[in-house]
């Protein structure tokens, strides 16, 4: 059993260490994103829990021990496979825009106004939509859980009080973010000491998070969305500009959707529906991407970074164009997963030169942010979650002596009142989180997803396609060089992809961006995978602090 105990994820000189983040089991396997999360999930499982059971305590924990991603403000997905009945559900618990948004709340108020309203959507009350956590959690642990909520909780709660390590990574979001923490309510309290970010190795303490979560662990969610929490909640958001009401709180509701679904080289792909862009564009991606022989081609080579960048500015350009939240515009999911229509996209890819950015037309194939962590048992049960509070540490807004921090999710709609994604009150934004199974044989084959913005879509295609093109292990395909290739129309990779085969692809025509060798902007997907053997697999991503602990 790993000892997560004296894991750190950095060296004494605040230096990432690369290795020692992946493991195997016999009975299930956690990866997520800290090690300290990781472990109370493992501890679940060892006490009979199944593997919602410790996906809903590894969630509450996550959101203690890394709240600059996660936590009790913001909200998410979850995906589960039932081994009895092989089913998949898909929970959206994603925020929703407040009923009284609209387009115009982000706009100046009027002609010369000297009101900067830049980051209205990002920093602040205005920026706050309704969070779906709790109701997500607790919603999964009543359905699909088998344990008491009090014992599931207890250890988040536990976790706030006794403290966890400030990582290179917390305290640099700490120094980011602290201006904006000092600014809107409690949060300076929680992450600044004497007002600057608490020191990387030392031990940060919430008693009340600790507090919050007994409080919901004994009344449910009505603790959250009713009573005291919800009263400073709203008060906090509508001291720091925001609109979020009672009514806004009191009537969220968790959404049970279909995943979509669809194959790659003979695996069964299950993934995330929208409102979430993810899972379609994961799916998109790879159904144009089996037009192509890929296994011939040297991982990271010119040709293959070629041929990805070319099929996600396709991809990436439908998701702009056609994507938004289903109750409110029709989006073309039927064609946008079709298999025609992705031969007909590969048709348009040049191999030898870069092109701009354009979408198709799904329509004629109709027939009518940020965490993640999987987790896998011995049985075939399946859990994975990305949750997010959107940027790091949301909208920097705290309601007073609660502990949790607000999402800023107002800011992943568009500002253009035309687009699918325009705001608008009680509509989910879209988002690109991709929490994904794959099966083989119709059996239990892997389960993987990843926090980072739009990179998320392209990050889980390109370890998929490790995978399976090339029979990488799971490590192997976590821990190789990513890139992404998005609107900007710009290749972004990491620079452990050699200088010559940038080279090669500025010659063709590509414009390029380099980040360092291991940057988190490229994601950080965890992943569990059943090996021949029998055993299970897991591996967590080193470009954050993240670990797999099995049992």
């Amino acid at each position: 059993m790993t000892d997560v105990k004296n894991f750190r994820s950095f060296d004494e000189n605040g230096e990432m260490i690369r290795g020692g983040r992946a493991c195997s089991g016999g009975k299930g396997v956690v990866s997520a994103g800290r090690a300290e999360a990781a472990a109370i999930g493992r501890d679940i499982i060892a006490k009979g829990g199944n593997a919602v059971d410790a996906a809903v305590a590894t969630a509450f924990a996550m959101g203690v021990c890394e709240p600059n991603a996660s936590g009790l403000g913001g909200g998410g997905f979850m995906m589960i496979r039932s081994a009895k009945t092989g089913e998949c559900v898909f929970l959206d618990f994603r925020e929703t825009a407040p009923a009284e948004a609209t387009p115009a709340m982000y706009q100046p108020k009027a002609p010369g106004s000297d009101i900067d309203v830049s980051m209205r959507n990002i920093y602040g009350g205005m920026a706050v939509a309704t969070p779906g956590e709790t109701a997500g959690l607790l919603y999964a642990l009543e359905h699909y859980g088998t344990m008491d909520r009090k014992e599931v909780m207890a250890p988040a709660a536990k976790l706030a009080r006794e403290g966890y390590v400030v990582t290179p990574l917390l305290n640099g979001d700490m120094k980011e973010h602290q201006e904006h923490l000092k600014q809107y309510g409690d949060g300076w309290r929680v992450y600044l000491k004497d007002g600057e970010p608490w020191p990387v190795g030392s031990i940060i303490t919430n008693p009340d998070l600790a507090d919050t979560l007994d409080k919901i662990a004994e009344g449910g969610k009505d603790a959250f969305y009713k009573g005291e929490i919800a009263d400073k909640i709203v008060a906090q958001v509508a001291k720091d500009g925001g609109l979020l009401s009672h009514k806004d709180l009191e009537g969220f509701k968790v959404r049970v959707l279909k995943p979509v679904s669809s194959t790659y080289r003979g695996y069964e792909l299950i993934s995330s529906p929208p409102p979430s862009s993810g899972g379609t564009h994961v799916i998109e991606i790879l159904n144009v991407l089996e037009n192509f022989d890929v296994a011939s081609m040297e991982v990271n080579s010119p040709e293959y970074l070629h041929l990805f960048s070319e099929i996600c500015k396709i991809c990436y350009a439908d998701r702009a164009k056609y994507m938004g939240d289903p109750n409110f515009v029709h989006v073309p999911l039927t064609g946008l997963l079709s298999k025609d229509y992705a031969k007909e996209l590969a048709k348009t890819v040049d191999l030898t030169k870069s092109e701009a950015p354009r979408f198709g037309d799904p329509g004629k194939y109709e027939s009518i942010s940020t965490t993640h962590f999987s987790i896998a048992d011995a049985e075939g049960n399946m859990v994975a979650v990305t949750r997010t509070i959107n940027h790091f540490f949301g909208a920097s807004v705290m309601p007073e002596g609660t502990g949790f921090l607000l999402n800023d999710e107002m800011e992943d709609f568009s500002l253009d009142p035309e687009s699918a994604n325009a705001v608008a009150g009680g509509k989910v934004p879209l988002s690109c989180m991709s929490p994904t199974f794959i099966l083989k044989d119709g059996k239990p084959f892997a389960v993987l997803g990843s926090p980072g913005g739009l990179r998320i879509i392209s990050s889980v295609a390109q370890v998929i396609s490790k995978i399976i093109d090339h029979g990488m292990s799971l490590e192997e395909a976590i821990n190789s060089p990513r890139m992404g290739d998005h609107l900007s129309d710009t290749i972004i990779y990491e620079t452990r992809i050699p200088e010559s085969t940038m080279d090669t692809l500025r010659a063709m025509g590509h414009k390029t961006f380099a980040y360092p060798d291991w940057d988190r902007i490229m994601g950080a997907v965890n992943g569990v995978k059943y090996e021949d053997d029998g055993t299970i697999s897991g591996a967590a991503d080193p470009r954050r602090d993240g670990l797999a602990v099995g049992i």
